[in-house]
């Protein structure tokens, strides 16, 4: 077996294969000018709503910013509570800080790595009262109200939307979707008994194309996408310093414009995207098989039946990961872990007074989780090796009595 290097990602192959088609893109923007706005940022918006089943798509320069816009436009207001998962990146939890809002967390479900609606319920129903007059719930220790949850479709998987917008129904919630890890994901709805894409069933969504996402630009841009036009026109002025023409400030707004360039090549490669989702969904089965019969040892990803994944990342537990994964390292194997710290526990979020064991199940899969390589293009071979490494590797770890 070979003992070529194995990229965590390979972002260089693919920018290769597409190299003229982005060239071109540059050239249009040096001949014309258009930096700014304009058709390639509108064409790009108009593919993507339709890629993702939504009416809107409203492009900005990142998936904080689209996250942001989005929670002001959908009524965030100063001191407000918005309910997140504590296994995610810390961009989730900025966006409702900036946005005014103050972060809580519901713990996630074991298998999916998303938020359990079970928890969800019991955070509305034990640390919350009604409020009848003002019609929403009320954080019993705080005194503030919840206003909104932002699930986070996690590794390219949406999570149990149907559960979770029932709640939020019930307890009057906005919903936007941390979609940022989910280009092209699907997701089961009983109740309307159809496949819904990510982005499509909140109030709106936000989407990071970070340049290791499934669809990622060539630098820093993200989109946010909704059914709602006026939640839209609000992000278009939001992302633009408020302006609803030059000069013209409607409110106070930010710089977070997409840029021209970055939304051509988002466009070029939007066409490719479901291709690519494919061979990464071919690339997880291939790991499901050539890990079958280690699952005590190895725990895969689960896809409930729900869920049509895209595999942002595929992820594995084990329970001597810094071993495992330093051992992968020697052997040329990239890996990354998504997230090492649950983030009620970081520094940054003291202030909010969570300790050791108040959300297990998060806690315990950040010590757990190991994101093994994965990208279009990923072959047999590669993926062969990585398995087989992985497997030597918890085999010696076992043998030296270390678990």
């Amino acid at each position: 077996m070979s003992n070529e290097k194995i990229p965590f990602l390979d972002l260089v192959t693919v920018h290769q294969e597409l190299e003229e088609e982005l060239v071109a893109i540059l050239r249009t923007a040096l001949s014309t000018a258009g930096f700014i706005g304009g058709p390639m940022v509108q064409g790009f918006e108009q593919d993507f709503a339709k890629f993702c089943e939504s009416r809107c798509s409203v492009g900005v320069g990142s998936g904080t910013d689209a996250l942001r816009f989005a929670l002001i436009a959908a009524g965030t207001r100063s001191g407000d509570i918005v309910l997140t998962v504590p296994n995610t990146f810390i961009a989730t939890t900025e966006a409702i800080s900036q946005a005014g809002g103050r972060p809580d967390f519901v713990d996630i479900d074991e298998q999916t790595y998303t938020m359990d609606p079970a928890k969800l319920r019991q955070y509305l129903e034990d640390r919350c009262t009604w409020d009848s007059k003002g019609g929403r719930a009320v954080h019993k220790g705080t005194g503030h109200p919840v206003t909104a949850l932002v699930p986070v479709h996690l590794y390219g998987q949406m999570a149990d939307m149907d559960a979770i917008l029932d709640l939020a129904n019930q307890y009057n919630l906005k919903v936007i979707e941390d979609a940022c890890q989910a280009q092209g994901a699907e997701y089961f709805s009983q109740k309307e008994n159809r496949w819904r894409k990510a982005g499509s069933m909140g109030h709106a969504a936000a989407f990071s194309f970070y340049p290791g996402k499934n669809l990622g630009a060539c630098g820093e841009a993200g989109a946010i996408t909704t059914d709602d036009e006026q939640l839209a026109q609000t992000c278009r002025l939001l992302r633009d310093h408020g302006q609803s023409k030059k000069y013209f400030h409607d409110v106070e707004g930010y710089n977070g414009r997409l840029d021209a360039i970055q939304a051509g090549f988002l466009r070029v490669k939007l066409r490719h995207l479901k291709t690519w989702n494919e061979q990464r969904r071919e690339a997880a089965e291939r790991y499901n098989k050539l890990f079958a019969g280690a699952e005590a040892e190895v725990t895969l990803p689960h896809q409930p039946e729900w869920s049509r994944s895209v595999y942002h990342l595929y992820v594995v537990r084990v329970a001597e990961r810094a071993l495992l994964q330093k051992r992968l390292d020697e052997a040329g194997i990239g890996t990354g872990i998504h997230y090492p710290i649950a983030l009620h526990l970081t520094k940054a979020y003291e202030g909010l007074g969570y300790h050791v064991g108040d959300f297990p199940v998060a806690e315990k899969a950040a010590l757990e989780i190991l994101s093994l390589p994965m990208f279009p293009g990923l072959t047999i071979s590669q993926q062969e090796r990585v398995v087989s490494e992985v497997l030597k590797s918890l085999a010696l770890v076992n043998s030296n009595g270390l678990r």
